[in-house]
């Protein structure tokens, strides 16, 4: 039985362009300020302790990872660190901001060809500025039917947007690197999904339950593999 899809979703972050390793990069150069105040192994996991806590107060992105890392670096040293370390922090955090957009390789090629059978949106979550900059600067945007920058990726998002696209859930199909964001709510509701993971995540989008309905799944090493896995998903 074929499958009627009316639009195909595209993640943002780690799925069109790289985003974690520039994350990553920071949290490096947090461990080492920090490190010069204690000696302990516990900082990655102490800094991400703030950072799932403060989701619901700063939403996702790079303005709330560096609050989060003021917040924490002040607990870890028991506030003896000092202001200049405290502005070391803070330009990190602009750092993420102002990091370029790359490209992964391929990913243009094969978000045309998917637009050539089906309409595509961007769907993406985080800081509202720092999406639409890297939107505008990725060359990407005129690709795209509607882009929609969220607060969070979950089943009533993805039921909102449905609604609004006038599509069923049956109807569609999402891409993405996180299981958490871009798979699991979209298959819940009776989508489709074509997980592609980054080489790095993380790890609040790790923490998810197996995603239910594996033959509303497929799974691809790279974006030369989306058309493909897409088609194969419409074929039934």
């Amino acid at each position: 039985m074929t499958r009627d899809f009316r639009m195909v979703g595209f993640d943002a972050d780690d799925t069109l362009w790289r985003s974690e390793d520039y994350f990553r990069d920071a949290q490096v150069e947090f461990e080492r300020i920090v490190g010069t105040y204690v000696d302990l192994d516990d900082a990655h996991d102490r800094l991400y302790a703030v950072e799932k806590r403060n989701i619901a107060l700063f939403g996702y992105g790079a303005k709330g990872m560096t609050l989060s890392m003021i917040e924490a670096a002040i607990d870890i040293t028991d506030a003896r660190i000092g202001a200049a370390d405290i502005h070391r922090i803070v330009e990190i955090g602009k750092s993420v901001l102002q990091h370029p957009v790359e490209l992964l390789p391929g990913i243009r090629d094969a978000v045309e060809d998917i637009a050539r059978d089906w309409p595509v949106v961007l769907i993406t979550k985080g800081d509202l500025f720092h999406q639409e900059a890297k939107v505008r600067d990725s060359g990407l945007s005129d690709l795209f039917r509607r882009i929609e920058i969220v607060s969070e990726k979950d089943e009533a998002t993805y039921a909102r947007l449905m609604r609004e696209f006038d599509i069923a859930p049956e109807q569609f199909a999402m891409v993405g690197n996180s299981l958490r964001s871009d798979i699991v709510p979209v298959v819940a509701l009776g989508g489709c999904g074509v997980h592609m993971p980054y080489h790095v995540t993380w790890a609040h989008e790790n923490e998810t339950a197996p995603p239910i309905a594996p033959d509303r799944i497929r799974t691809v090493d790279g974006p030369a593999e989306l058309p493909a896995a897409i088609r194969a998903l419409a074929a039934g």
